[in-house]
């Protein structure tokens, strides 16, 4: 969707995206069967097909950010804005957008993954917490010990990148309720050594933990939907 600009061909899925794609897939055309084959008669099937094709869509744009927000670093070389030529600065900004859309769309592909197994599980987290995140729901399943043959792979998942996890989710905060995020270090920095120039974010370190954080989606949403398809096969949705 976005390789134009770096005037490539558009990428052709493989590895754990494409498997994560072939099993929302796979579901999304087990579900539209009964539906068809009229099971869906209070149209829950139906939600869990536009919710999956929904998640199908927030992937591409995540993997496809991630990616722009990538080759847009690899061009920044200064150690600081004031040092960046007019193109470069320009790179920058581009990277910057990128980044930003990137670690947004993590949370929002999170939650909407969240609001699909909270239903799909029924586990009605919403009488715990009415506005809750995926990490309420996955919560919710560890303290109910429910599904575990899900539940504590996730675990796994989310623990393995929850360093990464933590300062993404530090930095959406502060772009949400608090300053663009970019500037937050330069605060910082300010406070520290007022009158000298400002160094350049730790750039390198932000995209390490955006592609951690990537790759952390893909696997819950693999992990998922592996075990959502099963639950369709053993008829127990």
């Amino acid at each position: 969707m976005l390789h134009f600009m770096f005037e490539e061909p558009e990428r052709i899925a493989d590895g754990a995206l494409a498997e994560t794609f072939g099993l929302m897939d796979q579901f999304t055309d087990m579900v539209a069967g009964r539906i068809r084959s009229g099971q869906d008669s209070d149209q829950r099937l139906r939600k869990f097909e536009i919710w999956t094709k929904g998640l199908r869509s927030s992937l591409i744009e995540l993997e496809q950010s991630h990616y722009a927000a990538s080759r847009f670093k690899d061009k920044v070389t200064s150690k600081s804005v004031d040092d960046m030529t007019p193109s470069e600065k320009l790179d920058y900004d581009r990277y910057v957008y990128f980044d930003k859309n990137s670690f947004i769309r993590v949370f929002s592909l999170l939650d909407k993954m969240g609001t699909l197994l909270n239903e799909l599980l029924e586990m009605r987290t919403e009488k715990i917490k009415p506005h809750f995140s995926y990490f309420t729901v996955l919560r919710n399943m560890r303290e109910r010990k429910a599904h575990p043959g899900l539940t504590w792979k996730l675990n796994d998942v989310k623990e393995k990148y929850k360093e990464s996890m933590n300062r993404l989710r530090k930095r959406r905060n502060t772009e949400i309720h608090y300053m663009n995020s970019e500037m937050h270090d330069d605060l910082i920095q300010s406070q520290r050594m007022y009158g000298e120039e400002a160094r350049l974010e730790n750039i390198a370190q932000q995209s390490e933990d955006l592609t951690k954080c990537l790759h952390m989606s893909i696997e819950s949403l693999r992990l998922t939907f592996q075990y959502a398809c099963a639950l369709l096969r053993s008829k127990s949705v």
